[in-house]
This record gives C-alpha cells, structure tokens and sequence, in this order.
C-alpha cells in the first residue's frame, strides 16, 4: 500500500522547470514549488518575475519559502528508490564488456536497459523507473542502450541531431537549420529513418531474392553434377564391359592363331620325326651291310669270299626318298586373316555401342516446329510446321525483322539454351531423303537475317549440308568434307548447351556424322533448315522434322 500510494504522488515531486525530482524545494507566494536553482536562475533571466506554472507576474522578485513538507517527502522518496535500487540491484545483471553499462550506477554498473536520446543518460532497470512513471520524464525518447550518446549531440552547437539534411546527407540540429542549412532541403529525422528504412526493405528484398537465386543455381549445379556423376558412371561401366568383352575377344583370337601355327608345326615335325627314324633304321641297316662287305672284301679265302657273295645281296632294300620331301608351313596371311575377323567383330561391336549411344541420345527428343514468320518468301511450309520446300513464286509477306530476306532458310519456334530444360541437351530428327542439296542444323537467335552470311560457328551456325555431286560437307571454318559409307535418309541433332557440343547423326546407320565442339553458347538456339532451290523439280522434294522413333535404328 505504501508503494502505490507512493507512486501516486510521485508527480508532486517533479520541478516544472527541470522535470527532475525537486532539490531544495522551495514555493512562490501563488503556491507553487520548484528547486530553488531553478526558479532562481528563472527570474534572473526574464525581464518579468513570472511564475513558470500560471504565469503570475510578480512586482518584485518572488519570496521564495522553503517547503519543509515537500522537501521531506522528497527526502523519503529517495530513500525508497536508494534501498529498492540496492533490493533489485543483486537481480539485475551486472554490465559485461560489450554492454552498456548504467551511467546512474555508483560502484558496480549494471546493464542499461534503456537510453535517453533528452537526457543523453543510460538507465538499469532501477534508474529507468522515473521515465516510465513521471509523467514529465515519459515524454522522453527512450532507445534500445547505445554507448557514446554525446555523438547523438550537434558538435557545434550542443543540441540534439533530431533532423536530417537532404542535401547534404548529414544529420542536424535546430539551430544548423537556421545557420549553416537554411536553404537546404531538412527533413525530420523520423522522417528520413522511414524512407531509409523502406529502401532497406527494397534493398532486403533484393539480397533475398538474389540468395534464392543462386540458392536454386547451386541445386541446379548439384543436380548437373550428380547427373553428370551417374552418367559417368553409366558410361564406365558400359565401356569397362564393351573392353573387356573386347580384350576377351582379342585373346581369343590371339590363343586361336598361336594354337593353329603351334598345331601346323607340331604336324610337321611328327611327320619330319617319321622320316628321320625310317632313315636312321635304313642308315643303320647299310652300315651294317658295309661292315659286312669290307671285311668279305679283305678275305683271302677264295672259296669263303665266293660262297658268301652268292648268298649275300650288296645292298639291302631302302625306300626310294627322291620323291619325299617336307614342305615348311607358310604363314601368310594367317595373321591378316585373324585380324580382319577381328575388325569385322570390332565393327558390329562399334555398331550396337552406336545405336546404343543414339538411342540414349534420343530420349531428349523434343517437338519443334518452323516457324512462318521467319521464313524466307520462297519458302512453302506446311500447315503443321513439320516441312519445308523451295518454290518457284516469291509469296507477298511482310519483312517483319524475324524474316529472312536472302538466305533461303527458316527458324524453328522453339527455342534451345540451358534453361530451357533440366538437362540443357536437346535432340530432333530430320528427313533428308530424295533431296539433291539441303543445309540443316541450328543458329544462334541474333544472327543476321537480312543478309546472306557464310555459315560457319564464328558467324553463328552450327550446320552440315549437301551439294552437288553427293559431296556432304559440315559448314565450319574451313568447310569439311565428309567420306559417308552411305547417304542418310534421316539425320538426327542433338546439342548440349552446356558442354558446347552440336552432334549430327546417322539415324538409320546409327552413325555419327560430325561433330562440333568445344562451342561457346551464350544466347539462345534455334533449328535452322535451307532446303535450296528446287533445281527445276529435281531437288522438290521437302525436308521434314520427323517423330524419334527409338526402335528405328536397324
């Protein structure tokens, strides 16, 4: 009870002219109380004694009349607010380093709840309590505690920086606005801190949207990466099978070929080792035939040497070896023969690797279809945008800046870049059957369109094309000729926007044809098709972007 009736009368202890708790009170004769310094210093600086409260003027310098009542409930005031101080002080915390401390605190300093931007004083919880209660202190601008309010004063001036120049981008005082900014453009400095503070919003919201941004490109990138990671992966596992299936089949064929030359020899040398053991027997036989012969020859019996010569034949019977021979095994083209087996096996192993790359390659297939605004006037599309022929009558068409004017050749509508798809890779079918000339491949979207530009990658395309006498060549710089086993019915596209990459196939062969790589995309891509001139009938008919069919392959 004491505490509330306390601070119900707290008021009466607040001087009108410093709004602080009264020291030395003292009253004026028209009853109202004030510090005695204060209205001292009051009426020595007006012309008229005036009472600051109704504004009583005064003949002469005001009595001024110690208030003993006030001044010892004054006294017991801040008592109460020295032993509630000491009483909470255990439980408030004490400033740490990097906090502000209590500007009030004697001894040990707690922790500043609050700032005064009128005072420029820091308060503890204990301290603070008058600027919530009094009412003259609660029309104070009270912070969040800050540490050195004297840089919130004007240096020159002492007064508090309450404003904002605009023109000079500075924060001021009252006075600065009538001296050194009078004719600048001043503003309150709430003012100011609302527009400076929704600009921060803006400037917020766009560091946001600029972290989601490359929030949502770094999981693009993990994606690419773990895709890249299992297609790498994927590819060396086919390829660590199509080699050993290879190595497999190189020393099969290698064991094959030693074995038939080791077999061939090994037959020679059993027939060989045939010969040489009848020869050595009948060697044997007529040495002992000759020994025989030379010891009846150096007898010198006559009667012996001529019994034994008539029961004795002079050479006993051989084999006629005039017409035995061995021939030494040729082995040529024995190896040739292995290794051509081998290329022909290699060459059907290349073959489904081949399709089996096509037919990945083909699974981003997409649908694209020309485009009739920019297709040259000589050109016939059809009602789909699936094909395209030269005609002989130029139609009148509007030269909107799509069009081409000189080339004879059409955009598709879809365009190709890495945000069109997770992937970035993009694959499509044209047929090119019964055509004598064409061009087809992709182009950048800026390219010149009004003039009759060489096509090459440095211009802008990406293409391969026939022309007369079944030379096939890739439009690069300089051209190349190309050396087909055959000429393609359907060649299908495919390109990577990421890696550069513009492959031209084979469909039914399930052959590349050429590749361009190593390519620098920066904008986007389109389908580019040139059927040429109609050479009279002979080059009709049209080429067209065809379904991927992923079975076709033969």
């Amino acid at each position: 009870m004491a505490e509330a009736s306390c601070r119900l009368t707290e008021d009466q202890f607040l001087c009108s002219i410093c709004l602080d708790v009264f020291t030395d009170p003292v009253t004026t004769s028209c009853g109202h109380n004030f510090c005695r310094n204060c209205i001292t210093e009051h009426c020595n600086t007006n012309d008229q004694y005036l009472c600051p409260m109704c504004k009583n003027v005064f003949n002469t310098k005001p009595e001024l009349l110690i208030n003993t009542f006030i001044s010892e409930m004054v006294a017991q005031f801040r008592q109460s607010a020295q032993q509630k101080a000491s009483s909470s002080s255990s439980e408030q915390q004490v400033s740490k380093p990097g906090e502000v401390p209590c500007d009030v605190c004697t001894g040990t300093k707690l922790k500043a709840l609050k700032s005064c931007l009128v005072c420029l004083v820091s308060y503890c919880e204990t301290h603070l309590e008058p600027h919530l209660t009094m009412s003259g202190l609660k029309r104070h601008q009270l912070i969040d505690p800050v540490e050195n309010l004297e840089g919130r004063m004007c240096t020159k001036h002492d007064k508090p920086l309450e404003l904002f120049c605009k023109t000079d981008q500075t924060c001021v005082c009252m006075l600065c606005t009538v001296l050194d900014h009078k004719t600048h453009d001043v503003v309150p400095l709430k003012e100011e801190y609302e527009e400076k503070k929704a600009e921060l919003g803006k400037t917020e919201a766009e560091i946001q949207q600029m972290i989601k941004e490359r929030q949502q490109r770094i999981q693009n990138f993990k994606r690419r990466v773990n895709s890249s990671r299992k297609n790498a992966e994927s590819e060396i596992a086919e390829g660590v099978q199509a080699f050993t299936a290879l190595i497999e089949f190189i020393q099969r064929g290698l064991n094959y070929l030693i074995d038939t030359i080791q077999e061939k020899q090994k037959a020679i040398e059993k027939q060989a080792q045939a010969f040489i053991k009848e020869l050595e027997q009948e060697v044997s036989e007529l040495m002992k035939r000759s020994t025989e012969v030379e010891q009846l020859s150096h007898s010198e019996d006559h009667l012996h040497l001529l019994q034994s010569v008539q029961s004795m034949k002079a050479i006993p019977p051989t084999r006629d070896w005039t017409e035995v021979s061995i021939h030494p095994s040729t082995y040529e083209g024995t190896v040739v023969r292995a290794v051509a087996q081998l290329e022909d096996t290699l060459s059907k192993d290349m073959k489904k690797l081949a399709e089996s790359e096509l037919k990945r390659i083909q699974q981003y297939a997409v649908d694209v279809s020309l485009d009739p605004d920019t297709a040259h006037p000589n050109l016939i599309l059809s009602d789909d945008g699936k094909q395209v022929n030269h005609g002989d009558v130029k139609k009148s068409l509007p030269d909107n800046p799509e069009r081409f004017s000189n080339c004879l050749c059409v955009f598709g509508k879809q365009s190709f870049s890495e945000q069109s798809s997770s992937s970035g890779r993009f694959y499509f079918e044209i047929e090119v059957k019964e055509k004598t000339k064409w061009t087809l491949g992709v182009a950048r979207e800026s390219i010149n369109r009004k003039e009759n530009i060489p096509l090459s990658p440095e211009n802008g395309y990406w293409t391969i094309g026939l022309r007369n006498e079944n030379k096939y060549q890739a439009n690069a710089n300089p051209r190349v000729l190309l050396s087909l086993k055959s000429p393609p019915q359907k060649v299908g596209v495919f390109v990577d926007y990421e890696e550069g990459l513009v492959l031209f196939y084979d469909v039914d062969a399930a052959a590349l044809i050429y590749s361009f790589t190593g390519c620098s995309f920066t904008e986007k891509l389109y389908l580019y098709l040139g059927p040429c001139p109609n050479d009279g009938g002979k080059n009709s008919a049209p080429l067209i972007i065809s379904p991927v069919n992923r079975t076709e392959t033969k």
